[in-house]
């Protein structure tokens, strides 16, 4: 029977309807629901949250003025703490409440703000952006407001440090741009040391550049200039806060990679009708990034007047960036636009703001403001800026000073701010359209509709380099300049391809023979390669086929390596119990696997340091390089084993050698009882709240979540990478979504610890269970189903 999502015209007889409801209601059980009453300044007229079981809020408003405020009330109301230290490490004020240690950290985020014209800004985005921000950062302010006469409202991170949360304008969530997924300034710096350092045949070894490319380094570039102070400033501002928990104890904030660091990875993919065990299309998406508590997204439905969309995007952000509307679905993954380029100067001696650029000495501009300072006034900083972008250093003994060029310092560039557009899409055409004023970060998007149709497109501002390829710093004389932009048009697109399916993992996508250069370093091809054969080999794929090719744990460099393997003669007991189980092997990382765990420990921490060692014995290399290019990924280091740069005989030694010692330490970390061992044993999630002793001390508030078993690895499609000191999880999807199009209630996601960042709320760790488990909940989207699980019920009503 049909359950209707809102009222009929009056026009059946009061009894057949009555019965029609009665039936509907019959088929969910029916719970309580809380009630909250808020007044709201700002608001026009009245607006309905709806909490569902597990924490997403579906919002219903009457004009999407008033949707877009109560969304960043919501917002606050879950994650002020999150959204307030946001602002401050984003836009330079966290000596203001946290002190003067600060004050480095405040003056390097201050230059890489946005600065420029702010009519082009708000032009570079959907019409209506700057209306919609506004809104946002109304509701955003109310409640801050609102924690002052309802102190037991604001989030008890706030008691602990003793600071109250600032006020926003719109101009704060488009100025801030430093926590995006920025590249590739820190690969520039980093292979000049290594090339200055080390050589080409060991950059060789270490890089891979996609399409194949010779690297070219810069004429009048001076390697051995590119020192490691160059990116102190740049490393300051885009990475973590950190806290001081006692005079030595420093620890580094993980709560949200939207202030720090991340990382990169992501699938996606979308499967035409033909594919489908639904006869519609499906989308999924898992973007990775690195993992905290509380989680960088959060899902919400918002629903008004034109406008009926749900999905994931950052909390500090109005809309949604993943998700889907009434008759779209869509879904990201990093494409690999090199952004960003470091210019080296000569300076003047005389007067080191003097920079010598196309024949002349030209100025730099130079910005004072003050920095306000806990317990301690202001102090005054001087921020320096260059034709191309922020100075980064001056090295006054060689007269040479640094500055980033970025696009993502261009107008329109504010981290996702471009979904607003595409997210009230109807169409291909349509989304198409908005990809055009897609900026930051370089992106594939999926896409699928109600009609039947699937396509893949990716966006960014991509840089034209007419005279060099961007993989290493460059003089900024003036001999290497930007000649504007690549046009939307001019990066790739395909929609309804014969295969019946589209996707991305971050891999090398560039269509053969592409002839714009927009970047050369794209992830191993791993991930992709498993999904295209998965997708490749079912003959019709379901939301739950997808759901589990998300969290797949089939690792392709196992494959590899244990190919090379076979035939090899173990010359040790050790070697023969250590080839006997891993040869017997399916190739899975699952957690709870005795292979996967002597797998994983002789891929990271034993193979690479006796290949590296063995060469360097060869070629008379250092310790330093071994250490270095044992840090490479599984890529570079089966490239050098198919390259047989030792031989055959000694590749063979290397390979059992290093697996017996794998063996034994694996026995060491495991026990010697070798039916006990399981990867999960080893391979963990555990998240650490940045403040955790201090609530715990101070509030008896436990935040830390965990410890739970994983599977996988950074190279599987259910990416879990992590760290090598003790195997716990760093990054990988804390969000993920599979999306039933056009049956939009058949949809599921994941959003994990869980949806609140409040260590006291129910949905602070609800979701991690089923996330470790690689599970997925309802992702409703009618309102009679939402009524059905709801658990609270917030009435917003105008002051």
């Amino acid at each position: 029977m049909y359950c209707p999502d809102r009222p009929f015209v009056a026009t059946l007889v009061a009894a057949v309807l009555a019965l029609a409801l009665l039936s509907c209601s019959a088929s969910v059980p029916t719970r309580s629901v809380d009630e909250e009453s808020y007044s709201v300044a700002g608001l026009s007229s009245s607006v309905e949250i709806l909490v569902d079981r597990w924490g997403v809020a579906h919002i219903y408003a009457t004009s999407q003025d008033d949707l877009f405020l109560a969304q960043g009330w919501n917002a606050a109301r879950d994650r002020l703490w999150q959204l307030d230290l946001w602002k401050r490490r984003g836009d330079g004020t966290l000596a203001e409440v946290l002190g003067a240690e600060y004050l480095e950290k405040d003056r390097a985020a201050r230059l890489f703000l946005y600065r420029g014209d702010m009519h082009a800004e708000w032009l570079a985005y959907a019409d209506d952006t700057k209306r919609i921000v506004s809104s946002f950062v109304t509701g955003v302010n109310a409640y801050v407001d609102l924690t002052s006469s309802r102190p037991e409202l604001l989030a008890p991170e706030f008691e602990v440090l003793g600071y109250r949360p600032a006020h926003w304008t719109p101009e704060t969530v488009v100025k801030i741009r430093s926590h995006g997924l920025l590249r590739n300034v820190n690969s520039e710096v980093g292979r000049a040391q290594f090339l200055n350092r080390y050589g080409r045949e060991a950059l060789a070894l270490r890089d891979v550049y996609e399409p194949e490319h010779e690297l070219e380094v810069p004429e009048g570039l001076d390697l051995d200039s590119v020192t490691a102070e160059v990116l102190a400033r740049y490393t300051l501002a885009t990475g973590a806060v950190g806290f001081v928990l006692g005079e030595e104890e420093q620890a580094s904030v993980a709560a949200s990679e939207a202030w720090g660091s991340f990382a990169r990875g992501s699938n996606n993919w979308a499967i035409g009708p033909g594919r489908t065990t639904t006869g519609r299309p499906i989308l999924a998406n898992d973007p990775h990034r690195s993992l905290a508590v509380p989680s960088l997204r959060y899902i919400v439905h918002l629903q008004a007047p034109g406008i009926n969309v749900i999905g994931a995007g950052e909390p500090a952000l109005p809309g949604v960036s993943i998700g889907h509307n009434e008759r779209i679905a869509f879904g990201l993954t990093v494409f690999s636009i090199d952004q960003e380029d470091l210019y080296v100067y000569r300076t003047r001696p005389e007067h080191a703001t003097d920079y010598w650029y196309d024949g002349r000495w030209e100025r730099m501009t130079e910005v004072r403001e003050q920095i306000e300072v806990k317990d301690g006034g202001s102090e005054e900083v001087a921020l320096r800026f260059t034709r191309h972008g922020p100075v980064l250093w001056e090295d006054e003994e060689r007269h040479l000073a640094y500055a980033l060029r970025a696009a993502w310092l261009e107008p329109g560039m504010a981290p996702y701010l471009g979904s607003i557009q595409y997210m009230r899409a109807d169409n291909w055409d349509q989304f198409l359209a908005a990809m055009n004023r897609w900026g930051l970060p370089g992106e594939n998007q999926v896409y699928a509709d109600v009609d039947g149709n699937i396509g893949w497109k990716p966006g960014g501002l991509a840089p034209v380099r007419p005279n060099w390829d961007g993989l290493l710093p460059v003089p900024g004389d003036g001999s290497y300049e930007w000649s504007g932009y690549y046009d939307m048009d001019q990066l790739p697109v395909e929609s309804n391809p014969e295969r019946g399916w589209v996707g991305s993992a971050n891999q090398m996508n560039l269509p053969p023979a592409y002839s714009h250069q927009l970047g050369f370093e794209w992830a191993a091809p791993y991930r992709y390669s498993r999904i295209a054969d998965t997708l490749e080999e079912a003959r019709l794929v379901s939301v739950e086929d997808s759901l589990e090719l998300q969290g797949d744990f089939l690792s392709l460099p196992a494959f590899e390596l244990i190919r090379r393997l076979s035939g090899l003669e173990a010359g040790s007991g050790a070697q023969r119990e250590a080839l006997a189980l891993l040869q017997n092997w399916d190739h899975r990382l699952e957690a709870d696997s005795a292979a996967a765990a002597l797998f994983e420990v002789w891929l990271r921490r034993h193979l690479p340091s006796v290949l590296w060692g063995r060469l360097a014995e060869e070629r008379g290399w250092g310790g330093e390089l071994v250490e270095a290019l044992a840090q490479v990924g599984p890529r570079s280091l089966l490239r050098a084993l198919d390259l047989d740069l030792l031989g055959a005989d000694a590749r063979d030694e290397v390979l059992l050698d290093s697996l017996e010692a794998a063996l034994a330490e694996t026995e060491d970390l495991l026990g010697a009882d070798r039916s006990r061992w399981q990867w999960g044993s080893l391979h963990h999630s555990r998240l650490e709240h940045p403040l955790s002793s201090l609530l715990r001390a101070e509030l008896g508030a436990e935040a830390d979540v965990g410890p739970l078993p994983r599977g996988g690895s950074g190279e599987t499609v259910g990416a879990t990478r992590y760290r090598g000191t003790d195997f716990r999880q760093t990054g990988g999807a804390s969000f993920r979504m599979v999306v039933d199009v056009g049956a939009w209630d058949e949809s599921v996601a994941m959003n994990s610890p869980g949806q609140s960042g409040r260590p006291e709320s129910p949905h602070y760790r609800d979701l991690f269970p089923m996330w470790a488990r690689d599970e997925a909940f309802p992702l409703l989207y009618s309102r009679f189903r939402v009524e059905q699980a709801a658990a609270l019920r917030i009435r917003l009503e105008p002051r």
